[in-house]
C-alpha cells in the first residue's frame, strides 16, 4: 500500500464530501470540486474522516500508483474547497506591468503589443501592484497552469533577471561579456 495513500484526510467544518457510484463531490465554502476514481480505488467515508484503499482489481503496482494519486487529489480538493490555493508572480523589468479589467489579464512585458490573457471561471486574478499578480483559486491544478502558462509568457533570463518569476524563486545568474587585457 501507498504510504500516503495509507494517511485518512480530515474533513474540516463546513465541508462535505458527497459519494455517488465512482463520483466524489467536494463542497465547502470556497466552492464545489468533482473528480471520478479509478476502478482501484475505492473509498470510504467514516464522520469526518475519509479512507482510500485498492480493491484489488488491476496490476497490483498500478493500484499503488493511483492510491496515493487518488489520496493527493481528494486531500487537495478538500483544502481548495476549505482554505483555497494562491500563487504569486513577480515582475521585473523596467516598465514592465500587469493589470486585470474584468475577466482579462493584460500583461506589458517588453513587446510590441500587450499580452492579453481570459480568467477561466473559478479563479481569481489580482494586482496588488502593477509588478505583481497573485492568483487565487478552489483547483490547485488551475491555479498552478495559468501560473505557468503566464510565467512561460516572458521566463527569467539569467543575465539581468528580468521577466515573470514565482514569488521567492531564485534565479542563477551568468556573468556578462568580460574583457581580455
Amino acid at each position: 500500500m501507498s504510504r500516503i495513500g495509507k494517511a485518512p484526510i480530515k474533513l474540516p467544518s463546513g465541508v462535505s464530501l458527497d459519494l455517488k457510484g465512482r463520483e466524489v463531490a467536494v463542497k465547502g465554502p470556497k466552492g464545489n470540486l468533482s473528480i471520478t476514481l479509478r476502478p482501484e480505488i475505492d473509498i470510504s467515508i467514516d464522520g469526518a474522516t475519509v479512507t482510500l484503499e485498492p480493491n484489488g482489481s488491476g496490476a497490483d503496482r498500478q493500484a499503488r500508483a493511483f492510491h496515493g494519486m487518488t489520496r493527493a487529489l481528494v486531500s487537495n480538493m478538500v483544502e481548495g474547497v476549505s482554505a483555497g490555493f494562491n500563487k504569486t508572480l513577480d515582475i521585473i523589468g523596467v516598465g514592465w506591468n500587469a493589470k486585470v479589467q474584468g475577466t482579462k489579464l493584460t500583461l506589458n512585458i517588453g513587446f510590441c503589443h500587450p499580452v492579453l490573457f481570459d480568467v477561466p471561471t473559478g479563479l481569481q486574478v489580482e494586482c496588488p501592484s502593477p509588478t505583481q499578480i497573485v492568483i487565487t483559486g478552489a483547483d490547485k491544478q488551475a491555479v498552478g497552469q495559468l501560473a505557468a502558462r503566464i510565467r512561460k509568457v516572458r521566463p527569467p533570463e539569467p543575465y539581468k533577471g528580468k521577466g515573470i518569476r514565482y514569488k521567492g524563486e531564485v534565479v542563477r545568474r551568468k556573468a556578462g561579456k568580460s574583457f581580455g587585457s
